[in-house]
């Protein structure tokens, strides 16, 4: 029986696009071999990275100037790569940390060069909102600023473009790239892991402004230089072919879906019925400032902590897998990317809703 994933990476993947990969794991396409058997040299494969790569300039409007690499190494991976990239002669970055990921990443690049918190956005330990950008401490000479536009552990998303001027703007979409449309021409480099709302754990998209490119450390290693593998079409190692090919067949779901514009409504509808459904509750909250709660990734707690084995009991029970916040702030957490269908959020309200009835009772 098919659960309902609630995942936060790797995530679950849409149906119809597991059911054609199973078909053609033995035989894509009549080539007679799968393709994780093919070359990604061959012609059938480079036929599947370069469908895969147009459609995804076309679902996110990827306009001319821009490259698009498929790379390895994951979000984590990256926060390496970047610094790497960027800081070849400016040594100068800003780092706006709104939550996990960002913190993470502004640890990681400490280790490359005169970095610097631009803003921190805890509250006593805790990220729950975005500080207004007015109060940002950004130089007017730094090589970049990045932030994290969705932070999966604690469910905070960006709404809004920052504006850094001149400044270079650097984004980490992991959790939520293709979930709603994106201006990619406010960003000089957007990156993403693929294991949330692209296809299995081992791809990573990069989207890099071309006059970003060779302005790489000399160090960095040749298969993590932006430059070279756009000059080798993300060719220059071998790259994750059946993360790629996965991939395409999620980017041609989507467009079936009627694109961002179409998931990102299916979207809202799924976290507006998880939040509404919370805030009127007397047994669960959520503690991140409503105007950048995350569509993504809902974190929620249960007023009495002493039920959360119960709850994730009962929730695995009705086949609601993988609830559980994550370790460094416990309580809940329900991530509910594009595969996941509505049906699946009504059953965890529904659910919710028979546990808090159940809980009222016992109290009486």
């Amino acid at each position: 029986m098919r659960v309902f994933n609630f995942s936060a990476g790797p995530a679950a993947l849409p149906e119809s696009v597991l059911r054609q990969a199973a078909a053609e794991m033995l035989d894509w396409n009549g080539s007679g071999m799968g393709v994780m058997e093919m070359s990604h040299r061959g012609p059938e494969f480079m036929g599947i990275h370069a469908e895969a790569l147009g459609l995804l300039r076309d679902l996110l409007g990827v306009p001319d100037g821009y490259r698009v690499l498929f790379m390895q190494g994951g979000g984590l991976g990256e926060n390496a790569i970047v610094p790497l990239n960027l800081l070849g002669g400016n040594k100068k970055a800003d780092f706006v940390v709104t939550g996990s990921w960002s913190k993470k990443s502004y640890k990681e690049a400490l280790k490359y060069g005169d970095i610097r918190l631009a803003v921190d956005a805890a509250r006593d330990g805790l990220y729950q909102g975005i500080p207004p950008a007015a109060d940002w401490k950004l130089r007017a000479d730094a090589a970049y600023v990045h932030v994290c536009t969705n932070e999966t552990i604690d469910g905070v998303e960006f709404f809004f473009v920052p504006d850094t001027g001149t400044i270079p703007l650097v984004a980490d979409m992991s959790s939520h790239i293709l979930s709603r449309p994106t201006e990619v021409a406010k960003y000089d480099l957007i990156f993403g892991g693929a294991q949330k709302n692209i296809g299995p754990a081992g791809l990573t998209i990069v989207i890099i402004r071309e006059e970003m490119l060779g302005r790489a450390h000399p160090l960095c290693p040749s298969v993590f230089n932006y430059a070279t593998v756009a000059e080798h079409d993300s060719m220059y190692n071998t790259p994750p072919t059946y993360a790629i090919y996965i991939a395409g067949l999620v980017f041609k779901w989507l467009k079936a879906q009627g694109g961002l514009a179409g998931i990102e409504q299916k979207n809202i509808a799924k976290a507006t019925l998880l939040y509404d459904y919370i805030d009127a509750s007397g047994l669960y909250e959520n503690r991140v400032d409503r105007a950048c709660r995350s569509r993504m990734n809902v974190p929620f707690f249960l007023r009495d902590e002493a039920l959360n084995e119960a709850f994730l009991k009962g929730a695995k029970a009705r086949g609601l897998v993988q609830l559980k916040g994550h370790r460094s702030v416990g309580g809940m957490r329900a991530s509910i990317y594009n595969a996941m269908p509505l049906a699946g959020v009504e059953a965890l309200v529904g659910y919710m809703r028979e546990f808090e009835t159940l809980q009222e009772k016992v109290a009486v």
